[in-house]
């Protein structure tokens, strides 16, 4: 006791002597002016230690007032400059732990008009109240600090522990007195006399006089905010459970035990909700910060989305993923260009099934790339807005969309003035409106976003590019070794035509021979750098004998069927060949073993039709419209993937084009398209 009274008694007259030092200073600023009245309340708990007694009322009072005045001297720093974010959060947070401390002496005086075997029940929540606010008080500290800009953390780096030394030494007291039930008179003793030593840090403190300014990040308001709501809650049920316990009776024991097992799964089943925590982060966003979005933050996670390794997920999957994750959207859609229109491509948690074959149409890419706003489809269905806009936006916007309650925002992606596509954001799970923010926010995430498209096609054109010629030189290498085997065939049609021992089976061998010849020759034209493909004149060709031979050539491979009647084609009947040859062998490949492919053969208003029907396993409509015409990209294992880019080129150079329709599961339909020709003359068609 000797040791509590001098102990105390010191470090009440340090404290009272510093603070008398700086009552001249103390109303140039507002943090000086707190810290002093912080030393006066300090050397006042300090003489009401040393001169009654610590577990004594009137001490219980002075130390609430100590905690007080450092957490306001704490909050004077923290709100030193009016305009810094997240202000009203800060506050929040100190007001509820302010508001523990007053709680505390609500009870420290009422307990003194309880009877003693009430008194001990009061005199236990006390004592958790006060281990909660030292708690409480010990983060705020280190979050103090970390607010601090870096260069300033010398100025209050001495504040700092010795705030820390002496909420800890409270914790240890109130900890001890708690879990035994008897105060531990030496940590009391020990406490006074570090007070002592302490008192030359805030001198020095002072002294130093720092700059102090803070620069508080969200995430310490966020962090803060928690913890001043488990702080809450926590004393809410210490409280609860005390007035429970003042109540005498059988079943008290059970009654606490029932309401903190259903107070903690009701809040764990509230905390736990994803609407909850949607809802509480739009309203405290709304209420306590300045702006809705830390955009350091949010655009550090929308950089490090974009950025993941190859393999996590694609880019158009990514990109969908990063802009949702901005407005906490649960689901995203891309669009993507699809000749003048828009195609449906990637997705993220979005359901495919019901989603059209088309985005939308060229009248909805042209707004998107001409008006670059962000479209809000709930101001659509309702009307509300700018008549002029609403009439434009919504004559531009696909049905589907709008019949659809959970889409929600569309933000065009744009990069130097060409549209490289559209996210269509779902519902979040709090439906607000869009405001200034929302637009600013995604408006720079989707030229963003766009840029990373727009790079990222180039790429992939580059890549087609490099391929082509990585092609071209690894055939180079196998040139020499066809003209040689052409070289010895054509002798060899020469020497059996001269040396002929029986002439019918010589002359189908020559004919074979020259034949093969011939296809030698034309390969090699064609895959030599130097040379054009043999090609002939386009001119009228009759389908069926070419179809016939064609399908000769792969039965032995596969059934194949023939159906429809004669027909005349503007072509040229060796690229006309080539062409089938790739669409028939692809769809023998695809076909199960006992499925015949057909071939139909029609004229429809001045054009030839010749389908290559297959009952195989079909192709998406993302592979259809992204990747079936690309060289290099087949969906077969080990497949090369140039027959159906070869077929459409060879297409077009006769003047037609290659249309194709497939379902996974169902089958595929070619359908080559060509000029019909003139009519054969009457002699010619006997």
């Amino acid at each position: 006791m000797t040791l509590i009274l001098w102990g105390h008694a010191f470090a009440a007259l340090l404290f009272g002597m510093i603070a008398l030092s700086q009552l001249r200073d103390a109303a140039t600023a507002l943090p000086r002016l707190t810290f002093v009245v912080a030393l006066i309340a300090t050397a006042l708990w300090a003489l009401a230690v040393a001169g009654i007694d610590p577990r004594d009322v009137m001490a219980r009072i002075a130390e609430s007032g100590r905690n007080l005045a450092w957490l306001g001297f704490m909050f004077a720093l923290v709100r030193r400059d009016p305009s810094a974010p997240h202000g009203k959060a800060v506050a929040t947070v100190y007001g509820v732990v302010a508001l523990i401390v007053l709680a505390g002496i609500a009870l420290a005086i009422a307990e003194t008009t309880l009877a003693p075997a009430d008194a001990i029940s009061m005199g236990s929540a006390r004592l958790l109240l006060r281990m909660m606010v030292a708690v409480s008080a010990l983060v705020l500290v280190h979050h103090l600090y970390s607010a601090v800009a870096p260069r300033a953390r010398g100025g209050i780096l001495l504040v700092v522990i010795a705030l820390a030394v002496m909420w800890s030494l409270d914790l240890a007291i109130y900890a001890t007195a708690y879990l035994t039930g008897s105060w531990g008179i030496e940590l009391v003793a020990l406490r006074g006399a570090a007070m002592a030593l302490l008192a030359p840090l805030f001198a020095l403190a002072v002294m130093r006089n720092g700059d102090w300014r803070l620069k508080l990040s969200r995430t310490v308001a966020w962090q803060s905010l928690s913890l001043a709501a488990t702080i809450l809650w926590l004393a809410t049920m210490v409280l609860i459970t005390s007035g429970i316990a003042a109540f005498s009776g059988t079943y008290v024991r059970i009654a606490q035990t029932a309401f903190v097992f259903g107070s903690a799964a009701a809040t764990l089943t509230l905390v736990s909700s994803p609407w909850l925590k949607a809802w509480a982060k739009v309203k405290l966003a709304k209420h306590l910060f300045n702006h809705r979005y830390d955009y350091r933050a949010e655009w550090t996670r929308f950089t490090d989305t974009l950025g993941k390794p190859e393999g996590a997920a694609p880019l158009d999957e990514r990109i969908v993923k990063a802009v949702a994750d901005l407005t906490d959207s649960p689901a995203g859609l891309l669009l993507v260009p699809d000749g003048a229109g828009l195609g449906i491509g990637a997705t993220w948690n979005w359901n495919r099934d019901g989603l059209p074959v088309s985005g939308g149409d060229e009248l909805l890419a042209r707004h998107l790339v001409h008006s670059g706003r962000i479209v809000e489809l709930d101001k659509i269905r309702g009307d509300v807005g700018d008549e002029s806009e609403l009439s434009a936006e919504a004559a531009s916007v696909p049905q589907w969309m709008l019949d659809d309650g959970t889409t929600w925002a569309l933000i065009p992606l744009v990069h130097l003035d060409r549209l490289q596509g559209a996210i269509l954001l779902a519902r979040p799970p709090v439906d607000r409106a869009l405001d200034w923010e929302d637009f600013d926010l995604l408006r720079i995430a989707g030229r963003q976003a766009a840029s990373y498209l727009a790079e990222a096609r180039a790429q992939e054109a580059l890549a087609d590019a490099e391929r082509f010629d990585e092609f071209n030189r690894r055939f180079a290498f196998i040139l020499h070794d066809i003209k040689n085997l052409v070289s010895q065939l054509t002798l060899v049609a020469r020497n059996a035509e001269r040396h002929a021992d029986n002439p019918e089976f010589r002359a189908d061998m020559i004919a074979t021979l020259q034949d093969s010849a011939g296809r030698m020759n034309d390969l090699l034209a064609r895959l030599s750098q130097h040379h054009s493909a043999r090609a002939e004149e386009l001119r009228p060709v009759e389908l069926m004998p070419l179809v016939e031979r064609v399908a000769a050539r792969r039965r032995a491979q596969h059934p194949v069927a023939i159906v429809g009647g004669q027909a005349l084609a503007q072509a040229d009947p060796v690229r006309l060949e080539q062409l089938l040859g790739h669409l028939l062998q692809n769809a023998i490949e695809a076909s199960p073993a006992v499925e015949p492919v057909t071939i139909a053969i029609s004229v429809d208003a001045g054009t030839v039709l010749i389908d290559v029907i297959d009952q195989g396993c079909g192709m998406s409509p993302a592979f259809l419209r992204d990747k079936l015409f690309k060289p290099f990209v087949s969906s077969k294992p080990g497949g090369f993937g140039i027959g159906a880019f070869e077929a459409r080129q060879l297409a077009q150079a006769m003047g037609g084009t290659v249309e194709v329709n497939s379902r996974e599961g169902e089958g595929t339909r070619f359908r080559v398209i060509l000029s019909s020709a003139r009519a054969l003359p009457m002699e010619q068609a006997a």
